[in-house]
């Protein structure tokens, strides 16, 4: 073990609960591969009115154990308040529930550990590190290192991933992967008597077989992000579930572990599949948040319009039994398609820019770069800390407390071809309101508490 100044990249971050202690993890990408930081004894940080405090302790008194402390900070009524150091996050949160059924607010309560922890040092992405730095397989790992902001910006490793599953029995055909230097499809079966294959086809048996070989093949390329189209709610759902249902392994992730699914509230459609160490970029959702619109977001529809070439099979309604069909005549001819599709979505990627989208809106919010959405957490990462240094903290605001407001006015449309169009709209309008007229939540409370 030696010591290193080490220049990065946010990929993942992450905590963990042990016992009684919280540790941070981040995976950061360098110009000399993978590194894991571990920050150890973090604790879960809210804030309450000192006039509280008490009646806190009370509510918890036995239950949860925290520490406080007064701090400079005030809420935007004009209280002072105290800091409440836990242990862990899921005790801070056990504490917000509680604390709001006795008619306590704790403010900030819902902020991630590893977002507080980057947005107080001002980290957007890119950081610098430095301090002992040990050598493992396949990644090097930092334990409680100096860490700041930095300048960095990263040169992705990525695998584009895309997968033909059997309509029929719901089972898992191929599991195909493209880079502009690599490209591999691992399938289900025996090679075929008598018939040359071509270098990149691989098969090797049953289900369990295509799901081992397609983790080797991840462990080997070793990307930094695995791409794909609906990559997180279908192909890499599909492989957990028939994972689980095989009670085998699925652990994609650069330290072998489980992907932690997450299914956040109101939300049930979307999947978040964290893996420690990899990003899973889907290119509907960069799209979508890049501000692209398209008819369909199929990936043959977007591929038809963006490179003018689509897949290698183009009759949705009849798709899936010729996938099969394929399958069981026509094994190369499976494989292409698999491939190709792989290739569509690398050319689709490169075409629009994705990748240095998500690079630059990482930079941008603070926000993870698989982060879709999430335009109030953006806003909350990069002005809480400012707040903080004016003196006051984060207001909650419920949506009981909020006024209903008429918005802008729908006018009833009337059906037709126009050859003039007048389109009544402006962009970005509350933005160019806080930015004109200085209008910000520190702006309004300084007012209302009429303090210069």
């Amino acid at each position: 073990m030696s010591d290193a100044l080490v220049e990065g990249f946010l990929v993942t971050r992450q905590w963990q609960e042990r016992d009684d202690s919280q540790s941070l993890l981040f995976w950061i990408t360098t110009p000399d591969g993978p590194v894991e930081l571990e920050f150890t004894g973090q604790e879960s940080i809210a804030f309450v009115a000192r006039e509280d405090l008490a009646p806190l302790k009370a509510s918890l008194s036995g239950k949860l154990r925290f520490r406080d402390a007064p701090v400079e900070l005030r809420t935007f009524d004009g209280a002072d308040v105290s800091a409440c150091y836990f242990c862990s996050q899921r005790e801070l949160n056990v504490a917000r529930t509680r604390a709001r059924a006795v008619g306590i607010t704790l403010y900030e309560a819902d902020l991630r550990p590893t977002d507080r922890f980057l947005m107080e040092r001002f980290i957007t992405g890119s950081v610098r590190v430095e301090g002992a730095i040990e050598t493992r397989p396949g990644y090097r790992r930092m334990v409680d290192p100096r860490i700041a902001k930095g300048d960095y910006r990263p040169e992705l490793r990525l695998l584009s991933l895309d997968i033909e599953t059997a309509i029929s029995d719901d089972t898992l055909l191929s599991v195909a992967f493209y880079a502009p230097d690599f490209e591999c499809v691992v399938m289900r079966g025996d090679p075929p008597a008598g018939v040359e294959t071509p270098g990149y086809l691989e098969l090797v048996g049953d289900e369990a077989a295509v799901l081992s070989r397609t983790l080797e093949v991840i462990a080997e390329y070793d990307p930094d992000a695995i791409i794909g189209w609906n990559i997180v709610g279908f192909d890499m759902r599909f492989l957990q579930l028939r994972a689980d249902a095989l009670d085998a392994d699925f652990t994609p992730a650069r330290d072998a572990r489980p992907i932690a699914w997450r299914h956040p509230p109101k939300t049930e459609e979307r999947n978040y599949a964290l893996l420690p160490g990899r990003l899973v970029l889907d290119g509907i959702e960069l799209l979508r948040n890049a501000t692209y619109a398209f008819e369909s977001f199929a990936l043959d529809a977007v591929a038809g319009e963006v490179l003018g070439r689509g897949k290698l099979v183009h009759d949705v309604d009849d798709r899936a039994f010729e996938i099969e069909a394929m399958f069981e005549n026509d094994k190369r001819a499976l494989a292409r398609y698999n491939l190709e599709d792989c290739r569509l979505v690398w050319d689709v990627f490169e075409a629009t820019n994705l990748t240095a989208f998500a690079i630059d809106r990482a930079i941008l919010t603070g926000l993870d770069m698989d982060r879709m959405g999430g335009s109030v957490a953006a806003f909350d990462y990069l002005y809480l800390p400012r707040l903080h240094r004016e003196g006051f903290v984060g207001p909650v605001v419920r949506a009981e407390n909020v006024d209903g407001s008429p918005g802008g006015i729908v006018l009833e449309s009337r059906a037709g071809v126009f050859s003039d169009v007048l389109v009544l709209d402006f962009k970005s309008l509350y933005p160019s309101i806080v930015r004109t007229f200085l209008v910000d939540p520190l702006g309004l409370a300084v007012a209302l508490l009429d303090e210069p």
